[in-house]
This record gives C-alpha cells, structure tokens and sequence, in this order.
C-alpha cells in the first residue's frame, strides 16, 4: 500500500462519477450528505461533462474540494489542466484527492488568485469561513471570517505560460470583476456559476455582455440555473 492508497487510516466519503472521494474535515456532514445522494455541484458537473471537449486545454478557476475538477479531468480526457485555488486550507485535501484518484500529473494545482486587472497587486486578503464553500474576497458579515494574504498571478500571465481554451470557472462573485479586464480570445468554452446574490441580476447582465463581446454565445440548451456555458461559434 502506497500512501495514497485509501484505507483504514485514510477513510473514504464513496465515489462520485468514478472518483473516490476521501473524509476530510473540509467535507461537512451537508455537503457529504449531497455527494452521496448526487447532488454536489450538479448542474456544473453535468454542463461541463456536456460541453468540454477530450483534448481540451483547461483552466479551472476556483477548485473548491477538487472534486469537479477530478471529474473533468477523468470523462473530458483533456489534454492540459490547471486548477487554481485561493484558499490554503483547502489545498493538501485537493492534493489527497488527486493522489488517491492517480490524477497528479493529469492535474496542475496552483494556490493563489488569478487577477485580470492591469493593475493586480502582488497579494489580496482572501477571507476563510468554517465553511469552505462560503470563503471568498469578501469579509463575513458577522466578523467571524478570518483573513489570509494570497499570492496574485495575473492572467496575462498565466496564459502565456498555460495555454489555454476551456474555462470553468466558481470563484464566489469574483466572476464580474475577472470578466472586466481578461482578454478572452482565445477561449472556446466558458463555464461559471454567476453569483446572483452577489452582484444581482445587473451584474449577471455584464458578465453576459462581456462574454457576447469577447465573441462566445450563451449555449441555451446547457446553460441551467446560475451555471451558464458559452461557446465560440465555429467557423
């Protein structure tokens, strides 16, 4: 047994979509109760299962517990992925899952905060909720969050050293200010959940102006919910 073969001292959730899953306190009792039930990030899931193409090149914004990515990377056969993300708590329970799934080379695991201002410091304060799902930029309401300094790569950067074509993107909120300033051109598939309690309908209105500007059209038929998916037309 290798140390990331599971076993009584490194329990498992089950498997979601062919991916096991291992315990962790990351993972609360509402959300292990939504994997085994098949509802954990459903509709993202299953819109980027629909849409992304094997031997796509992609970045997922906003890794959360690794498992939708996990799940990109086992059905979707790309060629490339790197997975960002911001909070470092959640980091050596991605890569455990990785590990366990035989998805660490498949799989480039990046903390930090992907900027596309021109402007982007070299750091942003990240705010860290006991529930992981609910850290974000934004401080808790009730001060309970607690704040963290997390490195910033510029997008700009980034793509000139991971090309790229696919995005999937859950950054709690961060969507309209990323939209704003990145250069999409080269992007053939975008997903993301728009947080409409976050920046309203207005804002989701802008998020799909900017896609429309950058040249990708709203897939009606996929896009459900708050995950919407747009695609380039093709020639």
């Amino acid at each position: 047994m290798n140390d990331a073969t599971p076993g009584p001292d490194r329990p498992v959730i089950g498997t979601y979509h062919d991916i096991i899953i291992p315990a962790g306190p990351h993972l609360r009792r509402g959300i292990v109760d939504s994997i085994l039930a098949g509802r954990y990030e459903r509709n993202e899931i299953a819109l980027g299962l629909a849409c992304i193409k094997p031997g796509a090149r992609i970045l997922e914004l906003g890794a959360g517990a690794g498992i939708v990515g996990a799940i990109l990377a086992r059905h979707c056969k790309p060629a490339a992925m790197v997975s960002v993300e911001a909070n470092p708590r959640l980091i050596p329970h991605i890569r455990r899952l990785h590990e366990v799934n035989g998805l660490t080379d498949q799989i480039n695991l990046r903390h930090c905060i992907v900027s596309s201002a021109p402007d982007a410091p070299k750091t942003v304060t990240f705010h860290l909720r006991k529930n992981f799902l609910g850290s974000a930029l934004t401080a808790d309401p009730d001060g309970l969050s607690e704040a963290v300094e997390v490195p910033v790569v510029p997008y700009a950067r980034l793509t000139r050293n991971f090309a790229h074509d696919t995005i999937m993107m859950d950054i709690e909120g961060a969507e309209l200010d990323f939209l704003r300033h990145a250069k999409l051109g080269h992007i053939n598939t975008f997903v993301a959940e728009f947080h409409r309690r976050i920046f309203g309908r207005e804002g989701i209105q802008e998020c799909r102006h900017l896609l429309r500007r950058a040249g990708l059209v709203l897939d009606t038929d996929l896009t459900h919910a708050d995950v919407h998916v747009f695609q380039r037309p093709q020639a």
